[in-house]
């Protein structure tokens, strides 16, 4: 008898031709898919030689191998010094409010006792987040209007808070773009994250409350010893998926910064947009250089964070 253990897994014996002639029709379906990734998804990154490359739209030889010239140019450009950390801030601020904001909403619905009102408050706060961000700028500079038909200013008018005549213009004030930015995607947003942490809530055991009421458990300790460790996990893993879009921030602002505002409110995807459409003759391996820049941060950002987070529960989500 044999002393060698036979595996329990299927060997198909059958030349690996035939086996792909069998199952021809299954690489068929998947062939549409295939020639999308590629054209789409693989096919663009050989643009990026272009970083390494002076490439305008105007030039007599064509494009010209420069190395790292572009690089270290944009080291050295305060505008883009000050797009860098503004995409920073604004994305890592706007990441933690967003994810505080769906948790304690999550909590709160979470609560409720009356589904029915539960669900009309769950569908209110929801809707937003489908509403594109060019319709989301249009409803709030309506609102935020400097004139007389702006809500906020006719309110602060009417309560005597500010004379009639000096009515403010908050997105084109740099004390007030931040905050009022902050607001608007906290608006928009944070509705659609409580979804995943409302299913995170649903998934715990009552069992577990139950238990803790027995043990004379109030509702604040209860929360605090079996729903936020429950909500732990998940609240770490968004945040580390989110992570890999913060370097990726440009319709929110696209549509909501101005030329007023533009020291606090630049960005690195607006710098590109405006290094490459804002003038005559754009270098276009200058602005290629620049995003990939931008796309090395995000991708160093979600390596360290998912580090960070196998140092803290103990495993990562890459």
């Amino acid at each position: 008898m044999s002393s060698k253990k036979k595996s329990n897994v299927p060997h198909s014996t059958k030349p690996l031709g035939a086996r792909i002639y069998n199952n021809r029709w299954f690489y068929v379906m998947f062939l549409p898919v295939l020639v999308f990734i590629l054209l789409f998804n693989y096919l663009p990154m050989l643009g990026v030689r272009y970083a390494f490359y002076d490439y305008k739209a105007v030039m007599a030889n064509g494009p010209e191998f420069v190395g790292l010239k572009h690089f270290t140019n944009l080291l050295q450009k305060d505008a883009f010094k000050d797009a860098f950390f503004n995409t920073l801030e604004l994305s890592i601020i706007k990441l933690l409010l967003n994810t505080f904001m769906a948790v304690v909403i999550s909590l709160l619905l979470n609560e409720m006792k009356n589904l029915q009102a539960k669900k009309v408050i769950q569908t209110l706060i929801y809707l937003p987040h489908f509403m594109s961000w060019v319709v989301v700028a249009s409803v709030f500079h309506l609102i935020l209007s400097p004139s007389n038909d702006g809500l906020v200013n006719a309110f602060l008018v009417n309560a005597g808070i500010i004379e009639k005549g000096s009515e403010i213009y908050f997105l084109g004030s740099k004390t007030w773009w931040t905050p009022i930015y902050y607001i608007i995607n906290i608006w928009k947003d944070t509705g659609w994250g409580t979804i995943l942490y409302l299913a995170t809530l649903s998934g715990i055991s009552p069992d577990l409350y139950e238990a803790a009421q027995i043990d004379g458990a109030n509702r604040w300790n209860q929360m605090r010893f079996i729903t936020l460790p429950a909500l732990y996990n998940t609240i770490i893993t968004v945040l580390i998926l989110n992570l890999a879009k913060i370097m990726n921030l440009f319709e929110s602002v696209f549509v909501l910064y101005n030329t007023a505002v533009i020291e606090v409110s630049d960005v690195v995807q607006t710098y590109i947009y405006r290094q490459t459409f804002g003038i005559g003759n754009p270098n276009f391996g200058y602005t290629t250089a620049v995003g990939l820049f931008n796309s090395l941060v995000g991708c160093v950002l979600v390596l360290f964070c998912n580090y960070a987070s196998k140092k803290v529960r103990g495993r990562g989500i890459v």
